[in-house]
């Protein structure tokens, strides 16, 4: 893992689920987060359920997060694991 992968994980940790009113860091959600290009970032999270009300939410919650780390210019959230994540991650990521 690059250092800005390791900001990135870091920073986007600290998301709160309401639901749980655990951060992403501690209930394991962020599966990957990987630089595809300088300053672009791929992160990948499962909600802790396939039927999360607000994993929309959540999805551009971690966004958020992780664009607050300094050098990035650009982030792809991907919610896995949910009924409706090809949606989630289409309006997510326009």
């Amino acid at each position: 893992m690059t250092e800005l992968e390791e900001k990135i994980r870091n920073e986007v940790g600290k998301v709160v689920d309401p639901e749980t009113g655990l951060t992403f860091g501690q209930m394991n959600m962020i599966t990957n987060v990987r630089e595809i290009e300088p300053g672009v970032v791929e992160v990948e999270f499962v909600p802790s359920s396939p039927f999360c009300p607000i994993a929309f939410k959540l999805a551009m919650d971690v966004k958020k997060a992780a664009l607050k780390v300094e050098g990035i210019k650009k982030v792809l959230v991907y919610c896995r694991g949910h009924t409706m994540e090809k949606s989630i991650n289409e309006m997510v990521n326009k």
